[in-house]
């Protein structure tokens, strides 16, 4: 019984502790959130409807398309 106890009672510290993440995009640089950091611009839209969130230095420079 002490066993079950303990047992059930390290799943539970261990779904409390591992981070929820948010998900990735903009080949894994980037974050899906409501709300960017002030270090953070948008580029896309993720398919949740949040703003994928990029660093500048990883968003491409210059046009998308040439025109």
């Amino acid at each position: 019984m002490k066993l079950l106890l303990l047992t059930l009672t390290v799943l539970l510290l261990l779904s409390q502790l591992t981070p929820g993440g948010t998900q990735r995009c903009w080949n894994l640089h980037g974050r899906c959130r409501h709300r960017c950091s002030k270090k953070e611009r948008v580029y896309v839209y993720c398919v949740n409807s949040k703003m994928c969130c990029v660093k500048p230095r990883y968003q491409p420079k210059g046009r998308l398309w040439p025109f």
